[in-house]
């Protein structure tokens, strides 16, 4: 398997036209057909979203997460539309990814707390990062999830 090179955070208008199509194949091949789960995947949130990628050396997509402002899902910044490429599960690259979104919004965002929407069979994982449940589980898109919020991290 080929190894991750390159991590990438850019807005749409600095992604190439290349990138942005294999960015929207990968959410589209995940969160469409194999999560079998038909909604608008593409909306106005990707126009103000930093998008972080994962690259290999030749190019291909390993990673994704879109890293949301304050006000926009959430009140908080937030992270977002979060996979591993099918080819790269089990690999660690899910921890590297979050791992690097959470740096991406403690430099942008570096005194608000980080809420997110897990789907509810990653809560552990998502716990592993500091995040907390703050909701009742709720389905969106047929899909179970919850709310959880990550505390400011504490300046030493």
């Amino acid at each position: 398997m080929t190894s991750v090179t390159n991590w990438q955070c850019a807005t749409i208008g600095e992604l190439s036209a290349s990138q942005m199509h294999a960015i929207l194949k990968a959410r589209c091949d995940v969160f469409i057909v194999e999560q079998n789960c038909v909604f608008p995947d593409i909306d106005d949130n990707d126009l103000f979203a930093h998008h972080l990628v994962a690259w290999t050396e030749n190019n291909q997509l390993a990673a994704y997460l879109r890293i949301l402002p304050p006000n926009s899902t959430f009140i908080e910044p937030s992270l977002g539309r979060v996979l591993s490429a099918p080819a790269f599960r089990g690999t660690g690259i899910g921890r590297q990814l979050i791992n690097q979104g959470l740096k991406q919004l403690e430099a942008r965002y570096p005194d608000l707390p980080v809420r997110i929407g897990a789907q509810s069979y990653l809560i552990q994982f998502y716990g592993s990062f500091g995040f907390e449940i703050a909701s009742d589980e709720y389905l969106e898109d047929g899909i179970a999830h919850v709310e959880m919020v990550r505390a400011v991290p504490i300046k030493t």
